[in-house]
């Protein structure tokens, strides 16, 4: 089938090897993190964080994430030009959505008269939330649909990537404890 989507994502593919010497131009940069904010989420929730890891420093701390598991995927901190933490918010609130709520009217996307009216969604919302206010299986599941449609993007740019779910999560937690601001 001959069609510029699917072109792309037969071009994507997980990159095994960087070029360190590379750097993705900031043009495509904005691109990229500005299609990440606009993924699309359950009842537009946005329940993510992401934290970019493209300092010496913070790869240095990426780095010793590795001490005890998934050595093979280390050598991607020093070669690529950024690691993106995609975190989820495992307490969604209504006062999230209240932050989500007025970007949109910010944004124009959202009507001002319109923001009361915004929150008979979040019910939704409520019905993923358990009794001690977890809500990390529904928030986890919206953060894989701005991963998707991050490595979407990146393709379209031509750029290369590499999805890893080879980390040790309860290290980067602690590592990036501070960046990540309670979100796992």
């Amino acid at each position: 089938m001959a069609h510029p989507i699917i072109e792309t994502l037969l071009w994507r593919h997980s990159t095994k090897k960087y070029d360190a010497g590379k750097k993705i131009p900031e043009e495509d940069l904005a691109v990229l993190f500005e299609a990440m904010r606009l993924s699309a989420s359950s009842i537009n929730s946005q329940p993510w964080k992401f934290v970019v890891i493209e300092s010496a420093d913070a790869k240095e701390r990426m780095s010793k994430t590795f001490a005890h598991k998934h050595q093979y995927n280390q050598h991607h901190v020093f070669d690529s030009s950024q690691i993106i933490l995609f975190a989820y918010n495992p307490r969604y609130t209504r006062d999230d959505y209240a932050k989500v709520v007025d970007k949109g009217i910010e944004d124009k996307r959202v009507k001002a008269e319109d923001r009361e009216s915004a929150f008979a969604v979040f019910s939704f919302a409520e019905s993923n939330t358990d009794e001690t206010g977890n809500t990390s299986s529904w928030t986890k599941a919206q953060t894989y649909l701005a991963f998707g449609n991050t490595l979407h993007t990146l393709a379209r740019l031509k750029i290369d990537s590499t999805p890893m779910e080879g980390i040790d999560i309860d290290l980067v937690n602690a590592e990036f404890k501070k960046e990540l601001d309670g979100y796992q």
